[in-house]
């Protein structure tokens, strides 16, 4: 993620240059919230009718592996059919796209929510992050620079970034890990809370925004961890490691795949087939292996116990695929979502063949190995993971676990492509 947050207040700036920065704070984090909502409230209400209405109407089942191959296939028609025709296409390659980058122009932004909306809602394994947060860039930019041409647009940029991710996460914490991470080694006058002054309020408006509108809750309701020994530590500095060995598996894998689906060169072929090969992966590992993830992670996380050690695996490395072929095959969405539940099935394999392993130790440090070898945002992933614990005791031992996963993702392929479809390092 690169901005220049130069354009935020520098350190020692008087109340009088601050005071300022409030108001478009708050209206670009409120707007940034309503955005996020917005959009997510049209794909649960088509995903309603795709997979509940209309299967109930015709009396099929609802994941059956005819209807999965069918919808998702159909996903892929309809989404092409919005990056060949509407303006911009949709955007760019989003494998070569993180969270965050230089604005698009407007009339790029319908396009970009249409197919994010309808991949959500046919059942493509990607979130909603990405496409929200370059719409978010799009839309403050552009209304910005016209209501203060003065005002650098690097300034709407930083401020619709954290706006969004405090509306994706319903808390300023993960927008201000994030900020402070980007500001890390950039050049710039001034202390980090002056520089953070705005994009911290634009993230706390998003944030209320979401919880005041929706329910946003990471929270898995794994049993917690209040008393961690020495064997949890090393469960913990092992299970994040084998993650991130998992996570990294796909980014080795994604540039083949991508160039494997670049070589089909037209949107109404590269995303059909790749909405089949969704399907037949959807119907290989079932309805959980499905859309962004975040509701199906908490089913996965519900029924422990259920699952043997083998269908976890199955549940695990198909996911990994989904998450593989959307995002080569050009369908709209982030990594993030999905990654959580590819680390919580990778997690519960773990505490399937070891049952020792305390379930809020093996899933926490895998969704964070996994997160950093798939999106190398190192605070992102101790947030999530941490969020996703649900106990203040599992903090240390994340923190420690980070470190050698670490070491195994650094100077690693990313699940990023440049421009010449090379992986990022």
């Amino acid at each position: 993620m690169a901005t220049d947050h130069d354009a935020t207040a520098p350190a020692g700036t008087p109340v009088r240059i601050l005071l300022p920065q409030v108001l478009p704070a708050l209206l670009v984090g409120v707007g940034s919230g309503l955005l996020f909502l917005g959009v997510s409230a049209l794909a649960e209400e088509l995903q309603s009718v795709l997979w509940e209405t209309v299967p109930d109407a015709l009396d099929i089942g609802r994941y059956s592996s005819l209807w999965m191959i069918t919808v998702l296939t159909v996903t892929g028609v309809a989404v092409g059919l919005v990056v060949w025709k509407a303006p911009g296409h949709a955007g760019p390659d989003p494998a070569s796209e993180g969270l965050g980058g230089p604005p698009l122009p407007p009339l790029v932004v319908p396009g970009l929510l249409t197919a994010s909306a309808l991949a959500l809602a046919g059942g493509v394994s990607l979130g909603p992050e990405q496409p929200t947060i370059a719409a978010a860039i799009s839309l403050a930019a552009w209304l910005g620079l016209r209501a203060a041409p003065d005002v650098p647009g690097a300034f709407w940029v930083s401020l619709a970034i954290a706006g969004t991710f405090g509306a994706l996460f319903g808390t300023p914490v993960a927008a201000a890990l994030v900020l402070s991470e980007a500001l890390t080694g950039q050049p710039g006058r001034g202390s980090l809370w002056d520089r953070l002054f705005a994009p911290l309020l634009a993230a706390g408006a998003g944030a209320m925004t979401t919880q005041l509108l929706s329910d946003p809750s990471f929270a898995m309701g794994l049993p917690p961890l209040t008393d961690p020994g020495w064997e949890d530590l090393l469960a913990a500095l092992v299970v994040a490691t084998l993650g991130a060995l998992f996570g990294l598996l796909g980014c080795y894998a994604f540039p083949h795949l991508h160039r494997a689906f670049g070589r089909l060169r037209h949107p109404m072929l590269m995303l059909p087939a790749g909405g089949l090969a969704l399907g037949l992966l959807g119907a290989f590992g079932g309805h959980l292996t499905l859309f962004k993830g975040l509701h199906e992670t908490k089913e996965l996380v519900g029924s422990i116990g259920v699952y043997t050690s083998g269908e976890l695996a199955r549940l695990a490395v198909v996911k990994l695929a989904a998450l593989l072929v959307a995002a080569a095959a050009g369908f709209r969405g982030g990594r993030v979502f999905p990654a959580v539940f590819l680390g919580t099935a990778f997690g519960l394999v773990a505490q399937a063949l070891v049952p020792e392993i305390h379930p809020a130790v093996a899933v926490s440090s895998a969704v964070l190995g996994v997160l950093l070898a798939t999106t190398r945002q190192g605070w992102v992933s101790l947030f999530v993971a941490a969020v996703i614990a649900s106990s203040p005791a599992m903090l240390s031992l994340l923190c420690l676990a980070t470190l050698p996963a670490w070491l195994v993702v650094t100077g690693r392929p990313q699940l990023q492509l440049d421009h010449r479809g090379e992986s990022l390092r």
